[in-house]
């Protein structure tokens, strides 16, 4: 396993880190603490020590984060945990505005008592709050890490303007920065490399991206006709292999084949080629899932001219909302 420093901080981490959305979801086999138990032994054991978990995860408010703590129980010292707060699109037991100071202390307190921790590695703000000057996160932040309940923060679905905001911001008041930017990034979404990435940079941030996979596209598990029936996808995402670009991927799995690595070896290791990358978050709700996911990211690195080859067959196209 290869380790990388998150940003200006002083958090090393594994290049694979283990996404927490499935603790504790429903219909998967880590639903129950016994398999969330066996997915994160596994993790440790391949050499993960990056797990990244958010206070709305799991089948109920919490529940990821009071799995992954139990699951974690004895082994505190061998982990980097992150997790997240302020969804502005998912409901909370706390009241007020998400990105505000009273909000962030009753937010961390939570997260702290449910990961049985008395401090959380990196501490991310999930989305943006349109209600809340970003001076004004920044320096409850700031006062979390210097009391040493967080040792470091980051943000998630940031936007480039306003990632250079909460610098800049943090740069007026003296105070910690956000290390880390956490979006969407895979082959099919690489609208992030056209002003995300170069702000990432600009702020010399780490950056860790989510779905990495594709919701499990990218797994080699799928064909044109060919869905594993206990997929995600082919349980509540059906469409994400439906619009999937077949020539495309049938031309990347050649590409694998032609070097004799899998679909999920050339993803990983496309991503950890990329700029300002520092651990792909990727999930999984069963023990080999995490040790096939720890393999793939340890090896193989695409040279310039491959990852030139990789990008010309899933061209980069701007999203629009």
């Amino acid at each position: 396993m290869e380790y990388r420093v998150i940003g200006l901080s002083d958090l090393t981490v594994s290049v694979v880190g283990l996404g927490c959305n499935n603790l504790g979801r429903p219909d998967t086999a880590s639903f129950e603490q016994k398999g969330a138990n066996e997915v994160v032994n596994a993790a440790i054991e391949a050499g993960v020590t990056f797990f990244d978990t958010a206070d709305i995860y799991g089948a109920e408010y919490g529940l990821s984060e009071s799995r992954l703590g139990a699951a974690i129980a004895g082994k505190r010292d061998r982990v980097i945990i992150a997790t997240k707060f302020g969804h502005a699109q998912f409901p909370s037991p706390i009241d007020g505005r998400k990105g505000s100071r009273d909000y962030i202390r009753a937010a961390v307190e939570g997260s702290l008592r449910r990961l049985n921790t008395d401090y959380i590695d990196l501490y991310q703000q999930h989305t943006p709050d349109d209600d809340t000057p970003i001076e004004q996160t920044i320096e409850a932040l700031d006062e979390l890490v210097r009391e040493g309940k967080v040792r470091a923060i980051g943000n998630s679905n940031f936007s480039a303007e306003q990632l250079t905001e909460a610098d800049d911001a943090a740069a007026r008041l003296g105070a910690s920065a956000f290390v880390s930017a956490q979006n969407e990034y895979n082959l099919l979404a690489r609208d992030v490399e056209l002003e995300v990435l170069p702000a990432v940079a600009a702020a010399r941030m780490g950056f860790l991206p989510f779905f990495p996979l594709a919701n499990g596209l990218f797994t080699g598990k799928f064909t044109r006709t060919e869905r594993p029936a206990e997929s995600r996808i082919a349980r509540i995402r059906p469409h994400v292999a439906e619009n999937a670009p077949w020539s495309a991927m049938d031309a990347y799995r050649a590409f694998g084949e032609a070097r004799g690595i899998s679909m999920v070896t050339a993803t990983f290791g496309w991503l950890l080629s990329r700029q300002s990358m520092t651990s792909v978050i990727a999930g999984a709700t069963k023990p080999e899932q995490i040790t096939q996911n720890a393999s793939a990211g340890s090896g193989w690195r695409p040279t310039p001219a491959e990852a030139q080859e990789i990008e010309e067959f899933f061209p980069l196209v701007q999203r629009r909302d």
